[in-house]
């Protein structure tokens, strides 16, 4: 037979093939009690495998390595089936149970009491169930009352085979409580029902952990609408020039409150979406068919969860709708902004057109009023030479001569003056 060598394969293609089988459903035969128990814990899963190795040291039991995903072990009085996911962990304890059973023993009365209180505030869903054989029950059957004596009563045929009666209430004792009934269930499906609704009810108050979440983020985002409503009225009416510091500001705090709302929502929120997907998974895996006079798992569902899951849904919508509100209007203010500022730099620019041709207009004075002066000097000069010359003994009008070197000097000196300007200012 060929053997295909271990370097053959993909590093991770063992890993993924167990992964499979990670979880596999417990053998129950019927009549049965099982305890089950979701503990939800921010501790991380250093909490969740302490809990399980502190349990399996009272009994004298090896826990399993760390990192484990699954453990089932005889504890003798009882079995325990544990599994780990990604926000909680799972203890479901069976034993042996007797026909037409009630509550008032339970799987749980072997678990040590100091070991249940390690458990304070964080156990999110606990039941207990009875599972046994026999005919399918009426509604008025005096068990169905005795066991769940409160409204509302849900129950359906399952699995072509099975029947599931339970009110989904927390009892006084801090339990919820199912009974299920093997009328005619084939091999292993008793532990496949068992299961499944034990991850209905656990997936369901996962989902349900982003409710209160969603209701305390209605009144933020309520708060935070009307401010941003204030901002808009006070956008189009005041004078934005006199104002863009304060409102940017304004904008900026609103802005900073919904997207660390949104931090601190969007993982619960997309969570519960997640979570109420595997409920109604789950609930299809259950093929129920209705029991006439009392909604199925199904139809409860759909009038309890889902009005639930749409307001968490809603509230998502709404946070991102009013992130996107307050992008635009701060984009808007940023804008009247920016052309404020333009407008104000368009009158700085005018005013130093007129402060320039001001000055080229002073400047062209004082160039002219450069050449009467040089030529001025200049004429004093020449003056000054001609009377030399004359007291030399040259016989040279210097008043005549004055005046017709006065153009003369007045035009160079304008050319002169001219030609550097040119030189300067090319």
């Amino acid at each position: 037979m060929l053997c295909l060598a271990a370097p053959l394969n993909h590093p991770l293609r063992l890993a993924l093939a167990s992964e499979i089988h990670a979880r596999p459903f417990m053998v129950l035969e019927a009549p049965a009690r099982i305890s089950h128990l979701a503990i939800h814990t921010d501790g991380g899963e250093a909490a969740h495998d302490q809990l399980l190795a502190t349990l399996c040291a009272r009994f004298g039991v090896a826990p399993p390595a760390a990192g484990a995903q699954y453990f089932f072990h005889d504890f003798g009085h009882f079995r325990l089936k544990w599994e780990r996911h990604s926000e909680f962990s799972t203890f479901s304890f069976v034993e042996a149970g007797e026909e037409g059973g009630d509550f008032a023993f339970t799987a749980l009365r072997h678990v040590p009491a100091d070991w249940l209180a390690t458990l304070h505030g964080s156990v999110i869903v606990a039941s207990h169930i009875i599972t046994e054989r026999g005919a399918p029950l009426a509604i008025a059957d005096w068990r169905l009352k005795r066991l769940f004596p409160l409204p509302p009563l849900v129950g359906s045929q399952v699995l072509s085979g099975g029947e599931m009666w339970t009110d989904f209430q927390v009892g006084p004792d801090g339990f919820s409580k199912f009974l299920i009934r093997d009328t005619d269930l084939r091999e292993s499906q008793m532990g496949r029902l068992v299961q499944r609704l034990c991850e209905i009810e656990t997936y369901l108050m996962m989902a349900l952990l982003a409710l209160p979440l969603a209701r305390e983020s209605a009144v933020l985002l309520g708060r935070i609408e009307e401010d941003l409503t204030e901002l808009g009225s006070r956008m189009s009416s005041l004078d934005i020039d006199g104002d863009a510091e304060g409102l940017l500001r304004d904008i900026a705090r609103l802005d900073a409150q919904v997207r660390a709302q949104s931090f601190r929502t969007g993982y619960r929120f997309s969570a519960a979406q997640a979570y109420y997907r595997i409920v109604g998974a789950r609930i299809g895996e259950l093929r129920e068919k209705r029991i006439e006079g009392v909604p199925t798992i199904g139809e409860f569902m759909e009038r309890r969860l889902a009005p639930a899951m749409d307001t968490c849904l809603s509230v998502a919508a709404r946070q991102e709708a009013l992130a996107a509100r307050i992008s635009r209007s701060n984009d808007m203010l940023r804008t009247r902004v920016n052309l404020a500022q333009e407008r104000q730099t368009q009158g700085v620019l005018e005013s130093l057109n007129r402060s320039a041709q001001r000055q080229l207009q002073l400047q062209q004075a004082v160039e002219g009023l450069s050449v009467v002066a040089i030529s001025y000097y200049g004429i004093g000069l020449a003056g000054y030479a001609l009377k030399a010359l004359k007291g030399w003994g040259f016989a040279i009008p210097v008043d005549q001569v004055s005046g017709l070197l006065l153009p003369l000097i007045a035009g160079a000196t304008w050319l002169g003056i001219r030609r550097l300007h040119k030189r300067l200012h090319p």
